[in-house]
C-alpha cells in the first residue's frame, strides 16, 4: 500500500476530512488533496507530524511493504469494523432504550426513602393513628421493594450490550456519508441539549430552599420531612429532564468520535486505566 493510500485510510479511520487533517498539521487542504491523488510528496517532517497525529510509526507511512497498522507503541491495530447507517441508528435507539430503563431505576432509587419519610411526618402529627415504630417499619419495607425494582430495571439494561459493544469498547469507522448526518444530528440537539441541562441544574440548586426554609421558619419536624420530599422531587424532574437528552448527545458525539471520544483521547483513557490497574492491585 502507497503513502496516499494509507494517509486516506487513516484519515477516514479517525472520521476526519481533508479539511480537518489539513487544520491539525496546519497546511492547506489543497496540500492533503495533492498526498491522497499521488500529485506531490509531503517532506519528512510533514511525514513525522502526521506520524504523531494519527498515533502509527514513520516505518508504516514511508514503507510500502507494511500493510498492517503500526502504532507508535508497537501494537498492532486490529481491522477497523465498518458501520453503516442502519447500525448506527439501531445504536442511538439502543442507546434511548437503555436511557428509558435506567432512569426508571434510578427515580426509584432517589423515591425509595420519600414513603419512609411520609410516613414519620404523618406518625408525628398523629394522624391516622401511626406509631413511629409502624411507620419506620412500612417504610423500610417500601424502601426495599422500591429498590429491589431498580436493580431489576439496572439488570435489564445489559440486554443491550452486544448491540453497543462495538461501538463503545471497539475500532470502528462510519461508512460513507454517515458521519456527516449524525454531525448535523448533534449540531440539531446541541442548543436543546444546554437548555435542557441549564434547567436541570437549575433545579437541583433550586430543590434545597424550600427545605432551608422551612428548617430556619419552622419549628415541626413533620413539615421539614415533608420538605425533604420536595426537595427529592426537585432532583427527580432535573434528572428526568438531563438524562435522556444528555444520553442522545453522548450517544452522536461517541459515532463521530468528537471530544473524549476521539480514538486519540480513548487511547490516552486506556493507557491511564492500565498504569492505575497495578497501583489498584497492590490496594
Amino acid at each position: 500500500m502507497i503513502l496516499a493510500d494509507k494517509i486516506i485510510k487513516l484519515r477516514k479511520q479517525f472520521g476526519w476530512s481533508q479539511e480537518e487533517l489539513a487544520e491539525k498539521m496546519g497546511i492547506s487542504r489543497q496540500s492533503v488533496s495533492k498526498w491522497e491523488s499521488t500529485n506531490s510528496i509531503p517532506d519528512l517532517n510533514k511525514i513525522i507530524m502526521m506520524a504523531e497525529i494519527f498515533g502509527v510509526t514513520t516505518d508504516y507511512l514511508l514503507k510500502d511493504n507494511i500493510e498492517v497498522i503500526e502504532s507508535i507503541n508497537g501494537d498492532i491495530e486490529q481491522n477497523i469494523v465498518k458501520i453503516s447507517l442502519e447500525q448506527a441508528n439501531r445504536y442511538v435507539e439502543c442507546k434511548e432504550k437503555i436511557t428509558q430503563i435506567t432512569i426508571k431505576g434510578v427515580l426509584l432509587c432517589l423515591f425509595a426513602v420519600v414513603p419512609l419519610l411520609l410516613l414519620i411526618a404523618l406518625a408525628e402529627t398523629d394522624q391516622m393513628n401511626l406509631s413511629s415504630d409502624t411507620a419506620a417499619v412500612s417504610g423500610i419495607v417500601i424502601m426495599l421493594v422500591m429498590i429491589s425494582l431498580a436493580v431489576s430495571f439496572f439488570i435489564r439494561t445489559g440486554q443491550f450490550s452486544s448491540e453497543i459493544s462495538i461501538i463503545d469498547n471497539d475500532e470502528f469507522e462510519l461508512e460513507y456519508g454517515v458521519k456527516s448526518i449524525f454531525k448535523e444530528k448533534l449540531q440539531q440537539i446541541t442548543n436543546k441539549y444546554h437548555q435542557q441541562l441549564s434547567i436541570g441544574i437549575a433545579l437541583f440548586i433550586l430543590s434545597v430552599v424550600p427545605f432551608l426554609l422551612v428548617v430556619f421558619t419552622s419549628k415541626g419536624s413533620a413539615i421539614i420531612l415533608v420538605m425533604l420530599c420536595v426537595m427529592f422531587f426537585m432532583i427527580a424532574i432535573g434528572l428526568y429532564i438531563i438524562i435522556p437528552i444528555s444520553a442522545i448527545h453522548t450517544a452522536y458525539r461517541s459515532l463521530i468520535k468528537e471530544g473524549e471520544f476521539h480514538p486519540r483521547e480513548r487511547k490516552k483513557t486506556k493507557k491511564k486505566l492500565k498504569h492505575l490497574q497495578p497501583s489498584i492491585g497492590r490496594c
